[in-house]
């Protein structure tokens, strides 16, 4: 039978054949990560079992992400759990205060992730990395603890929609636009427990950064996981930083899907997720009535060097409204650093925002920017349900880098458009 690009990678870390669509597996896994929330669950759970090692200290990442540097007292004791584990075990990929970064920006900069893994994480997020051509998908840290102890994970085969993409990118719109279009089109459940499999002509005018952010929100439409072939453009940034071979996997001709989802990137507008779920979408040029507290620009869906890059040409020489709080957070510290290289963070502060080092932070109402009853945020992030960035009386609009750092300047909803 035909499989598609998901299945394959399946049926070869199970050792089969061939998968089926309903069809229960246990799968060997290349990565199992974890980060500062979820890992001390697993390793509670990792204890209980009875497990005294892990399967391989190479084949872990924990990421010290969400509350770091400790934001507080349970938060540092959080981090110590993750950080006696990492020491007893001799994980190699461990990542604290230093080296941290947003775990979903910070696998695949560090080459941990590449095409044709199977890779778990405690983490929802986790099918970022679909984008290199790999599965991934979130678990709960109860499979985290038995991933880490057996380097095996169990998965029901996914069925799958074909988004066919054609066309290119108007010069203010980014992957965010896409993903934001889709799941205001399909509906929070449209792909529930479904691969999200991306093809068509489009996908090569897509940069690696539009991908990752693509994937990162395949979760918001209900996904099991999203997944990009692997193009020149994936080897390209694979090339010199992967940290094993690359295995390059793609659909039969006739591989079966649930349906296909024809895209005109040309089409795509500026948009805008409103309050209190993803599929709520509007052009932004609709909502220019919407005056905004607060602009968040980062999170693991929009804090790599595109998106920092992106908010630079809109904010410099300009100022942030009076009123407006910007915060301005890159995804890892080695875009912190390119970001400083390249003046960005002067011309950020110039312009009247707040830089800070690699954080989760206000993108899951964590710190480093929450909300107080009535305000409204604008931000990059990926979720804007009742009361995720602080108050259960606030509000949170998602946007690209583009939509939010324009927005920052005027203190109201704005689509940027090139002067």
């Amino acid at each position: 039978m035909a499989m598609t690009m998901t299945q394959k990678i399946l049926a070869k870390h199970a050792g089969v054949e061939k998968v089926v669509p309903g069809q229960l597996i246990n799968a060997k896994l290349d990565i199992v990560l974890g980060n500062d929330i979820t890992t001390p669950v697993a390793v509670n759970e990792f204890k209980k079992a009875g497990f005294d090692k892990v399967f391989d200290k190479d084949r872990i990442a924990i990421v010290l992400d969400h509350f770091v540097p400790n934001k507080d007292i349970k938060a540092a004791e959080q981090s110590k759990v993750c950080r006696d584990f990492a020491c007893s075990h001799c994980v190699s990929h461990f990542y604290d205060v230093g080296k941290m970064g947003i775990e979903h920006a910070l696998l695949p900069e560090q080459g941990i992730v590449t095409a044709g893994d199977c890779i778990i994480g405690a983490d929802s997020h986790t099918c970022t990395y679909g984008a290199l051509g790999a599965f991934s998908t979130g678990v709960g840290s109860t499979d985290m603890a038995a991933g880490m102890a057996t380097g095996m994970a169990w998965f029901k085969v996914p069925s799958a929609i074909r988004f066919e993409l054609k066309g290119k990118l108007p010069k203010n719109c980014s992957g965010k636009d896409v993903i934001l279009t889709i799941i205001g089109m399909i509906g929070v459940d449209g792909a529930l427990y479904k691969s999200m499999e991306f093809t068509g002509e489009g996908v090569k005018t897509l940069s690696m950064d539009d991908r990752l952010c693509i994937c990162n929100m395949a979760i918001e439409a209900g996904a099991k996981n999203g997944i990009f072939p692997v193009d020149e453009t994936t080897m390209k940034y694979l090339d010199g930083r992967s940290k094993r071979e690359p295995v390059i996997y793609e659909a039969d001709p006739d591989a079966e899907y649930e349906k296909t989802i024809e895209i005109d990137l040309s089409s795509i507008v500026p948009t805008v997720s409103c309050p209190h779920l993803p599929e709520n979408t509007k052009p932004a040029k609709e909502l220019s009535e919407i005056k905004v507290d607060q602009v968040v620009i980062g999170s693991c869906t929009n804090g790599r060097m595109e998106d920092m890059q992106a908010a630079y040409e809109i904010l410099k020489g300009k100022k942030v409204a009076d009123g407006v709080r910007c915060i301005i957070i890159p995804a890892t510290m080695q875009i912190m650093r390119e970001c400083v290289e390249r003046g960005y963070v002067t011309a950020f502060i110039d312009a009247g925002a707040v830089v800070s080092t690699p954080t989760c932070g206000p993108c899951l109402g964590g710190y480093m920017g929450i909300l107080a009853k009535g305000e409204r945020c604008i931000a990059t992030t990926n979720r804007n349900f009742v009361g995720r960035m602080g108050h259960p009386e606030s509000e949170v609009y998602l946007a690209s880098p583009y939509t939010a750092a324009a927005s920052a300047l005027t203190g109201y909803i704005t689509e940027y458009t090139e002067e």
